[in-house]
């Protein structure tokens, strides 16, 4: 009797297992909705010589896809609606605001691939795209502008499983954002944004 169960509970593994391995096989793609957390590091730089810059926080709603080009290997692209930071002066208070969107593509791994619990890590590059800046206090009236970025960033997060096609999300990303600051055409500067993007999404596998 012991013998026919371990026999059956085999057999029923060997059925489930494959379904499971090949949840994140070749040609599997994913769509993940999500809140993700732009958080600028402490340090954002310096203009007109020695006055540090403070580039705040924000949280918008992300969406990305991502395609398996190869089993537990994907490429995934994140996007988001529009990120508005105040960009503070030492000494000077708010000098102003701006959007921005950050597209980032990845090529991903991910580890346990089909399992319940299954970490990734990534590596890709982003383009920072900065518009309707807005000079405020000090220098209310004029021209500022920052100029867009391209740079490294890094991905990590696990995906914990709900059921075969669907999963939670934690992740977080470090993303290399600098950009020349510029009032009236004149270049004062350089932000040195360098965020941690912290998140939470749900996805989706098709």
């Amino acid at each position: 009797m012991k013998t026919n169960l371990l026999l059956a509970s085999a057999l029923a593994m060997s059925c489930v297992l494959p379904t499971l391995a090949s949840a994140q096989e070749a040609g599997t793609m994913t769509l993940g909705l999500g809140l993700h957390g732009v958080m600028p590091k402490s340090d954002n730089g310096t203009i007109l010589g020695s006055t540090d810059l403070d580039v705040g926080d924000n949280v918008r709603p992300t969406v990305t896809f991502e395609y398996f080009v190869a089993n537990n290997i994907g490429i995934e692209v994140l996007g988001a609606l529009p990120f508005l930071h105040d960009i503070d002066a030492d000494g000077l208070g708010k000098i102003g605001s701006t959007k921005h969107l950050p597209p980032v593509v990845s090529v991903q791994y991910h580890f346990n691939s089909g399992e319940t619990f299954s970490p990734f890590v990534g590596v890709g590059v982003n383009y920072t795209a900065f518009f309707d800046e807005k000079a405020k206090g000090a220098v209310a009236g004029s021209d500022l502008d920052l100029d867009d970025s391209w740079g490294l960033a890094l991905h990590a997060g696990f995906d914990y499983k709900i059921n075969e096609k669907n999963a939670f999300r934690t992740d977080v990303r470090w993303i290399d954002i600098d950009s020349d600051v510029k009032l009236d055409g004149a270049k004062i500067g350089e932000a040195e944004i360098d965020p941690w993007v912290f998140g939470v999404a749900y996805v989706h596998t098709f």
